[in-house]
């Protein structure tokens, strides 16, 4: 009798592993690996998920012991390879088994189990909607030899319809009156053939000029490098990677595009992540127009129906093209051969609930599993990336990297002027907008031409401020200061999404909560102020367009916006970093930041990469066409390195303070860190259990070199929705096997009842 190891839905520490059951004749052909399965557990059913099926018992368990699967709930949605990165996936980032595991379920699944009547089988829940049949109707061969009868209008005018190609159904009785009843006729006569053919969801088109791919006359020198490594790479099949550090604009998709085709031409499929929902109707069209049907879409906005027709396509050999957002990674893509993650110094692919998994650390294990080749491309590339090329490899596979340092055609980098707000603001200037970036402006309506803008907030302020205190307004629940919008005159928590109703300045019925003064005062500048003095500065007929997380909360609001600015003679597109990076607009000739050093306030080691990153790519969404691009940078801080390697486009302006910092510092990529966050009602509860762990860590950690535990202490957001809030951080060698160690630290201590813990391995936010 088979045996299956089974890991079931319960995510707790002290429940972790695999059990064994066995498979009984009757589920043979179901219960194999990636089903989901009905089995019992301490006297009561549970959802669990097959990840082995073996002809043999555990070596310490009697079979007479071992309890039968009750039920099979689900049909497989992975396979082994999938099933032994998923265990990798819970050691790596120290989360329960059972949480790497739902990653790779099909689209909608739910845990929970259900049935109609007691002796009936139960049935796994679900959020999304059924499978939708479309009957389509064609000619048979009869169709040749059958004549309508005299009256018969209604057949003959299906039958003209017909010969033109297969039809809906429905469409033939939007156009004839009663034609399902003549195609009903008709088929039985055996002239027409009728079948029901499944629609597919999520798979809209785009007007976006920018969604299509002409091949080019000639690749670029650095595109044929770059081909040249990955090819190399693929060829070798075991997991090597090569790193496409191309400037904006220097035609990194085209090398994808050519890449993948080689990897289908051998009967290997291809996954491609990109960073920003934004970006997938120009990613998709341009895979679609050089591959057709042969590419699936998965990515969060969709709804669970869609994603699932979608994943179902790559389950079926249907798609051999995967493209999505970080959690297309986990489609069932049977034979890979090819992982391509775009924009690879992104924060937005590390997860940020558990599994806690960084998406270019799964995709080098995944490549590794099936023999793929692994390709990042950045014009910003990550410091970790960039040491591991330096290095040579990182964990048994080679890293290269391959520069591609000059634009296709005629277009050329734009010129970059970073602009001191400080002098502005002593020579009299007291606008939101620079003098030279004012002058741009004016340049680009009088040109008919477009313009991008970045701002690195949403809503009107930043926040409130009182003036004769200087009391901060702040959310009684969270340890945030609250935004002020100024369209609704609300001051609200971007943290738990409350609101509060104020009247705006000076109306007397505005005061500050500290001390009663009515001079409250908005300080910094949102999006929306941005587009009203846009609208205020720009003549009439040139578009504003704002695009941030207020106004693209709605299905499908980024595909919209993005057509509506494509569409436009001359328009302004005004955003949050979500426009920063991946948009070809080649009418676009002018970017400006308006606040380039916001995040640089940021208390984390990494603010001053994310700043340069972030400038760098917005800077390169200019002069992608013919006309040269202008990028206008203000800021109050022109002397920061970050500043002038943007201004010159050299990264090693910045690469260099940067690096010398990192490694003084022991921060990565020179080693690893884990930032493990305790939260609770009950302050004493939450400092009595990151005390134990910051000891327990301490104690097992000793006098090994490389090792550092930091803490406890409390976070920067210390109040979450009322609940306090304590870290403690871990700073390990590189070579360390930081999951494992931090999952049996935190089993160890047990948890008190109301605490909340998480393990946050190579965390992205120390907030």
């Amino acid at each position: 009798m088979p045996y299956a190891s089974v890991v079931l839905d319960i995510p707790t520490r002290q429940l972790e592993g695999t059990f064994a059951y066995a498979v009984p004749p009757e589920l043979a052909a179901d219960a194999t690996t990636g089903a989901t399965v009905l089995v019992t557990f301490s006297h009561r059913v549970a959802v669990g998920y097959v990840l082995d099926v073996t002809d043999t018992p555990p070596e310490d368990v009697s079979p007479k012991k071992i309890q039968p699967i009750v039920q099979a709930l689900a049909p497989s949605a992975f396979d082994d390879t999938a099933a032994r990165l998923a265990a990798w996936i819970s050691r790596e980032y120290a989360c329960p088994l059972c949480d790497a595991v739902r990653p790779f379920l099909a689209p909608g699944q739910k845990v929970k189990v259900t049935r109609s009547a007691p002796d009936a089988p139960w049935e796994l829940k679900t959020d999304r909607a059924g499978a939708v049949d479309v009957r389509w109707a064609s000619l048979t061969p009869a169709a040749n030899e059958f004549t309508p009868a005299r009256n018969a209008s209604r057949q003959r005018a299906v039958l003209d319809a017909l010969r033109e190609g297969p039809q809906r159904v429905s469409e033939l009785s939007a156009t004839i009156p009663g034609a399902a009843s003549a195609v009903t006729a008709l088929a039985r006569r055996g002239v027409v053939q009728v079948e029901s053919r499944r629609r597919l969801r999520g798979s809209e088109d785009t007007t976006l000029s920018s969604a299509a791919a002409p091949r080019p006359e000639r690749l670029t020198e650095g595109q044929l490098a770059a081909l040249s490594a990955i090819e190399s790479a693929r060829r070798a099949s075991r997991g090597d990677v090569v790193l496409v550090d191309g400037v904006t604009g220097s035609g990194k998709t085209e090398v994808y595009l050519a890449a993948i085709e080689r990897a289908l031409a051998d009967g290997r499929g291809a996954l491609v992540l990109v960073p920003e929902i934004s970006l997938t109707a120009q990613t998709v069209g341009r895979f679609r127009s050089r591959f057709g049907d042969d590419v699936a879409v998965l990515h969060s906005r969709l709804s669970a129906g869609e994603r699932f027709d979608q994943w179902d396509l790559v389950r079926q050999g249907r798609a051999r093209v995967v493209v999505g957002a970080r959690s297309a990674l986990f489609a069932p893509l049977a034979d890979t051969g090819l992982i391509i993650i775009d924009e690879e110094h992104e924060a937005s692919y590390k997860q940020d609930k558990s599994p806690r998994y960084h998406a270019r650390e799964v995709a080098a294990e995944l490549a590794r599993e099936r023999g793929a080749a692994l390709v990042l491309g950045s014009a910003t590339p990550s410091l970790e990336a960039l040491e591991r090329c330096r290095e040579g490899g990182y964990r048994g596979a080679r890293w290269t990297r391959v520069e591609m340092p000059e634009r296709p055609g005629t277009a050329v980098l734009p010129r970059v002027t970073v602009v001191d707000m400080g002098e502005q603001f002593r020579g009299g200037g007291r606008s939101i907008f620079s003098g030279p970036l004012v002058r741009a402006l004016e340049g680009v309506t009088e040109r008919r031409e477009k313009a991008v803008l970045l701002l690195n907030r949403r809503g009107f302020a930043n926040f409130l401020m009182c003036r004769e205190c200087g009391c901060v307004p702040e959310c009684p629940h969270c340890s945030t200061a609250l935004t002020y919008h100024e369209r609704t005159h609300e001051l609200a928590c971007h943290t738990c999404g409350r609101t509060w109703p104020v009247t705006a300045y000076p109306n007397p019925a505005t005061r500050c909560p500290n001390c009663g003064s009515r001079y409250l005062a908005a300080f910094g500048v949102g999006t929306q102020r941005v587009e009203d003095e846009l609208r205020m500065l720009l003549p009439q007929d040139v578009e504003v367009i704002r695009m941030d997380a207020d106004t693209t909360r709605a299905k499908g609001a980024h595909q919209r916006l993005l057509e509506q600015f494509d569409a436009a003679e001359c328009a302004v597109l005004v955003g949050t970093q979500m426009i920063a990076k991946g948009l070809d607009f080649p009418e676009v000739t002018l970017v400006g930041v308006v606040n380039a050093d916001t995040m640089l306030k940021l208390p984390d080691f990494r603010a001053a990469e994310r700043t340069y990153d972030l400038l760098e790519q917005v800077a390169g969404r200019a002069g992608r066409g013919e006309r040269p691009g202008e990028v206008v940078v203000q800021t109050w801080w022109a002397s920061h390195p970050a500043m002038r390697a943007v201004a010159t486009h050299d990264r090693a302006t910045f690469l260099e303070a940067e690096l010398a910092e990192r490694a003084e510092a022991s921060y990565p990529p020179f080693s690893r860190l884990a930032n493990v966050v305790a939260w609770g009602a009950s302050e004493r509860a939450v400092r009595d259990l990151t005390a134990r762990l910051a000891e327990e860590l301490r104690r097992r950690v000793g006098a090994e070199p490389g090792w550092e535990v930091l803490g406890p202490a409390d976070c920067v957001k210390a109040r979450v929705k009322d609940r306090v809030r304590r870290h403690v951080l871990v700073k390990a060698p590189l070579s360390a096997d930081l999951g494992t160690m931090l999952s049996s630290c935190v089993a160890s201590l047990g948890r008190p009842v109301g605490i909340n813990m998480s393990v946050d391995i190579d965390p992205y936010d120390l907030m």
